[in-house]
Order: structure tokens, then C-alpha cells, then sequence
């Protein structure tokens, strides 16, 4: 090679060095003259949360029913305020899925004829395009410095596959929101119902499924999405929900362990319930009929099956000990993935087929929700 283009070539190197040196020197301009835009970049590029950032999410007290999507919407409302960082939206289903920011604006050009529109907005208006919704919050999430979200129903989960496998291969914190759980959508039927779902996502490598079952898990479970920065999907419930009295319950707190010990039987439990989501509240219903039948009970709330196998084997083993005569999982779904949990002996209670069109109280008692059927299932069992 000629000396001179050598040579020439080498000085990209003091042109580069000079050119980090001008942009530095602008930087801390900047930072002098914008201090508290400084210090929150600074916060961002550390993927930390601000001090006493949860501090005002809601609380919900016993005694009232509310859907989870519900409270998700409360709780998105509440640390918008918070964190300024935070922005998401909707495949045209905000007001379904309770994804509004509405004191935001919407992510638009000042042009535009939409109430709100701003180009520093942080509600995404992404359209009837499920696929390429969570390609984009995946493609935030590369961008490192703001946390997104976006919602639509459970069962339109399938069309946006590829990126939630693609945000698993990658480690990104996307957050997917999917609401219309389960058959208790009720009379939509069952192109809507979402029956295999949670299986299929939880087959997803690196990718955890939250359901949370009531108000409060939900409220936790943002907290834990925020802190743990890792691919995940919210599922919650169109209909209202019992909000659980945790004066005689566990903490929602526990949320983060993935199960816990919700209540605990009267006695050496002899049965063991695992549920998920909307069928948490069938499962205390049915510890109470067992155990005035003098049969124990324990109720396991199990919001999220991946974060539960992340705990210690002794914390596993106290939740669910392997001796327990026989357990029992509730989730109105199929059953593909609970034997790991209730063993070759216990009992899904589960939904091997496609849901109908009525309203969720008679599905759940058709398709064996009801407390009844499940305490003669367990009773049969234990014979």
C-alpha cells in the first residue's frame, strides 16, 4: 500500500478523536444548561427506575369486582405519570385492552386531524396490524432508553408470533398486553375465545405469561415486568374479577415468586389447587367446600409459571410439596404443560376443546368451572 494513502487513511483516526472531543464538550454544555433532562438521560441509559416510582399505583380494596384489564388500565395511567420514558398503545383495541394514555397526546404528526396528535405523544395508534405492533416494540426496546407496550386480544397473539419469538431470541424487555383471556369473553364464541394459547406461549423459550387474579396480582406484576426487564405477556380478564381480602389471603407482593400459597388449608393439606388468572377465585370456592367436608385444602396462586420455576427448589418444594396426596390444576385452558406441576396422579381441570357463544357464568358451568364439579372430580379422586 502507497505511504501516502496509508498515512491518509490513519488520520481518520485523530479526525474521529477530534470529533468525540467537540461532541463531549457540546455535552456537557447541554448538561450544565438542562440539568434535569441530563439527569434523567442518565437514569435511562442505566435502565434504572426513578425513586418512589411505585409509590402512587393503585390499591384496590376486597368487597368489589374488577376486571384485570381493568386494573392494567389503572396501573398504565399511573406510572405514565412517573416515567416519562413510558409509551405504548393498541391494534386498535385501546378501549378493550385499557391501553390509554389519554394526558399523553398521541404519537402523531402536528399535521395531523386526530384529537392530540403530537409528535412527542405516547400513544401509539398502531392500527389494525397486530404483526407489526410488536415488531415495533421490539424495535424500541433496541433502542434501549424508553419501556413500550402494546395490547390486543389473547387470541390475536398467533399473528404477532414472530415477534414475540423474535423479542424472546433477543432478550429485549417488549411488554405484549392480551386481554379477552379466556372463554369468560363470553358471547363473541369462539373465534375469540382463546383455548390453546397459554400453552403455546409458554412454549416460547425465555418468554414468561403472566395472568395475574385479581386487581391487586396486576398491580404487582407491572412492578416485577418493570424491574425484571425481560420479554413478557400480560393476560387479563374482560370480565370483572374478585378483589381478593388480603387481610385473610397473602400478600400480592408474592406476585413475584411466579405461585405462592394464596390460603392455606385447615390442617396438613390433602389437596393442593394450582389456578391462574380468572379461575384463582373458583379454586378458593372450591377450598371452602372441601374443607368443610374436612378434606384440607391449599390454594396456589400461580401468576406466572416461568417466574416460579426461576425460585430456589426448597421455595418450589414448600409451595408445592411432592408429598401432597393430590393436586390440582384450574385454568380454563388446555392442559398441555400442568403435569409438571400436579404429576401423572393429580387432576386437570381444563379445556381440551373450542369455547361457544354465551355469557361467561353459563360456560364455566358447562365446560366444568363450576366449584360443584370440581369438588366431585376431587372427591372421586381421593376415594
Amino acid at each position: 500500500m502507497p505511504s501516502e494513502i496509508l498515512n491518509h487513511v490513519r488520520l481518520v483516526k485523530a479526525r474521529g478523536a477530534d470529533a468525540h472531543k467537540n461532541w463531549n464538550e457540546r455535552f456537557n454544555l447541554w448538561r450544565q444548561s438542562n440539568p434535569d433532562r441530563a439527569n434523567l438521560l442518565e437514569r435511562l441509559v442505566k435502565a434504572d427506575l426513578p425513586t418512589g416510582w411505585d409509590a402512587e399505583l393503585p390499591q384496590y380494596l376486597a368487597g368489589k369486582d374488577v376486571a384485570t384489564r381493568k386494573a392494567s388500565g389503572d396501573t398504565i395511567t399511573a406510572l405514565a405519570k412517573v416515567l416519562p420514558e413510558f409509551w405504548g398503545g393498541s391494534a386498535d383495541l385501546a378501549g378493550s385492552n385499557n391501553t390509554t394514555i389519554n394526558s399523553a397526546g398521541s404519537f402523531l404528526p402536528a399535521t395531523s386531524e386526530m384529537s392530540g396528535a403530537n409528535p412527542y405523544g405516547r400513544m401509539i395508534h398502531f392500527g389494525i396490524r397486530e404483526h407489526a405492533m410488536g415488531s415495533i416494540i421490539n424495535g424500541i426496546a433496541l433502542n434501549g432508553l424508553s419501556r413500550s407496550f402494546g395490547g390486543t386480544f389473547a387470541v390475536f397473539s398467533d399473528y404477532m408470533r414472530p415477534a414475540v419469538r423474535l423479542a424472546a431470541i433477543m432478550d429485549l424487555p417488549s411488554i405484549f398486553i392480551w386481554s379477552h383471556d379466556s372463554i369468560g369473553l363470553g358471547e363473541d364464541g369462539p373465534t375469540h375465545q382463546p383455548v390453546e394459547h397459554l400453552a403455546s406461549l409458554r412454549a416460547i423459550p425465555n418468554f414468561s405469561v403472566v395472568r395475574p387474579a385479581d386487581a391487586n396480582e396486576v398491580r404487582e406484576a407491572w412492578k416485577s415486568i418493570l424491574r425484571r426487564r425481560k420479554p413478557v405477556g400480560l393476560l387479563l380478564s374482560r370480565q370483572n374479577l374478585p378483589v381478593i381480602d388480603r387481610t385473610s389471603h397473602s400478600s400480592a407482593d408474592l406476585v413475584d415468586k411466579g405461585a405462592y400459597v394464596l390460603k392455606e388449608a385447615d390442617g396438613v393439606a390433602q389437596v393442593i389447587l394450582i389456578a391462574t388468572g380468572s379461575e384463582v377465585c373458583i379454586a378458593l370456592a372450591v377450598q371452602e367446600a372441601l374443607n368443610a367436608k374436612s378434606i384440607p385444602t391449599r390454594v396456589v396462586s400461580a401468576p406466572c409459571l416461568e417466574w416460579f420455576n426461576e425460585q430456589t427448589p426448597a421455595y418450589r418444594e414448600s409451595v408445592l410439596p411432592k408429598g401432597a396426596r393430590l393436586k390440582v390444576s384450574i385454568e380454563a385452558g388446555i392442559a398441555q404443560g400442568w403435569r409438571e406441576f400436579i404429576g401423572d396422579s393429580g387432576i386437570a381441570i381444563s379445556l381440551e376443546h373450542f369455547g361457544a357463544s354465551a355469557s361467561a357464568p353459563k360456560l364455566f358451568d358447562e365446560f366444568g368451572f363450576s366449584p360443584d364439579k370440581i369438588v366431585t372430580k376431587i372427591e372421586a379422586a381421593l376415594r
